[in-house]
């Protein structure tokens, strides 16, 4: 069943990385095996275009996550879109991190503590100031940080008993090695509007686990 628009958009640029990170996580077949069961075939032979304009619905992106869990499980469908994540943001979005001075040599000669207190609230303005995603970012304790998806382009009108974001998930986690040069952190969905809570959150803990 197609899913109902929502009004909201992610730039093409988002739409691209995200349908090359598939491609190249799954090869063309199984690509396009996605896009047929998302309802998405105006995008076989044509991706969406290399460019900032806010054109791809949250519910088409949607549509494609639901895609990938039909097509290869609750299980495997989470594996992939924690790879296709993390490859989205590998493929083009840690681009974005230049705008906010995280490429700078400046910034990469702070200490771990501070890379993540600057680091991670920009990318969180990166989904802010590009597309309808609202993001924000705290601090809990001494040890974690909320990263917050208040409008969710990952699970626009979906219903489910669990946390079904994987895709943010793996995003951050790759996000959070660039920004910190190297290390991996664990990152948890603590919340998630598709099982009925009022905003999605990720749960980032500030001790590397390598």
């Amino acid at each position: 069943m197609p899913i109902e628009r929502s009004g909201y958009y992610y730039p093409n640029k988002f739409a691209r990385l995200t349908i090359e990170a598939f491609e190249e996580i799954m090869g063309r077949n199984g690509l396009n095996a996605i896009l047929n069961l998302a309802g998405l075939t105006q995008y076989l032979s044509e991706y969406p275009p290399d460019n900032l304009e806010k054109g791809f619905d949250f519910a088409d992106y949607t549509a494609l996550m639901v895609a990938l869990e039909d097509m290869y499980g609750p299980r495997g469908g989470r594996g992939l879109a924690l790879r296709a994540g993390r490859a989205v943001f590998a493929g083009g979005l840690r681009a974005f991190g230049a705008l906010a001075g995280v490429g700078d040599l400046a910034f990469k000669v702070l200490p771990l503590n501070a890379k993540l207190k600057i680091g991670v609230p920009a990318m969180a303005n990166i989904f802010s100031q590009f597309s309808d995603q609202i993001s924000n970012v705290y601090e809990e304790g001494s040890d974690r940080i909320i990263y917050t998806m208040e409008r969710c382009a990952l699970c626009w009108k979906r219903k489910s008993d669990k946390p079904v974001c994987y895709m943010g998930q793996g995003l951050l986690q790759e996000g959070l090695r660039w920004v910190s040069g190297g290390h991996e952190f664990k990152v948890d969905m603590g919340t998630c509007i598709a099982k009925g809570d009022d905003m999605g959150r990720y749960i980032i803990y500030k001790e590397p686990i390598s």
